[in-house]
């Protein structure tokens, strides 16, 4: 237990708020991720009192990656703050950040296993997607988990379509253009208009390849897709 840790948290909590809001942007109060955020610091604060403590991500259904993102900025402000002390806040605090992050995204997958499994929900698209000479990919615009990828996908990234559906987008694209994607998806998780882009996916070897991308976006009962079509970028 760290009770000395979370009194302390509890007070600078306004000044760690403004600073992550600071540095990283505020969220709307009445966002998931800004409701989200507020749940991982009860749980870090009941974790540091109490010496444990399970997050409490009941009827929350937010994107991974933005609140990753979100408790990421929480927690480097606090630790900011900290000054001498900053790897004593720093350690236990990224601790529970891991243990609230694997929280939600096994709770995402586990949404996302359920909708695999109705056979009406196996595909995003017609089958005929299959047959272009495109790559075509379909990721949860919330998680960037892939849904679906056609044979040109597969061939350009060495990796089956069983491998494809295991990963997510970050985990594919290239890290040069890491932030480029997730904007891409950013923009279709907000109900944008078609996105283009060139940005690189990494195959199983981890060599890039650049691709021109059309991004669109898809909802189905209440899930959002974002509709990838990429193909080899011309010098």
């Amino acid at each position: 237990m760290e009770p000395a840790l979370a009194q302390w948290l509890a007070q600078q909590r306004i000044a760690i708020d403004r600073e992550a809001a600071r540095a990283a942007g505020a969220l709307d109060p009445a966002s998931a991720e800004a409701e989200a955020l507020r749940r991982f610091r009860s749980f870090a604060l009941l974790s540091l009192a109490r010496g444990s403590a399970s997050p409490s991500l009941e009827g929350l259904r937010v994107s991974v990656r933005r609140t990753s993102r979100a408790v990421d900025a929480w927690v480097d402000a606090a630790c900011a703050l900290a000054g001498p002390d900053v790897e004593k806040v720093r350690t236990p605090l990224a601790a529970l950040r891991a243990q609230f992050v694997a929280a939600l995204s096994a709770g995402a997958h586990a949404r996302q296993s359920a909708a695999r499994a109705t056979p009406s929900a196996r595909r995003a698209v017609s089958a005929a997607i299959d047959r272009v000479a495109d790559v075509f990919l379909a990721a949860d615009a919330d998680s960037g988990a892939i849904v679906d990828a056609n044979p040109a996908a597969c061939a350009l990234l060495g990796l089956s379509r069983p491998e494809l559906l295991a990963r997510d987008l970050d985990a594919l694209a290239a890290p040069a253009d890491l932030a480029a994607w997730r904007q891409l998806l950013d923009a279709v998780a907000e109900g944008g208009e078609p996105q283009r882009a060139r940005a690189a996916l990494r195959d199983a070897g981890g060599a890039a390849s650049p691709l021109d991308v059309r991004v669109t976006r898809y909802v189905a009962r209440g899930r959002t897709l974002a509709l990838l079509l990429g193909r080899p970028a011309s010098l």
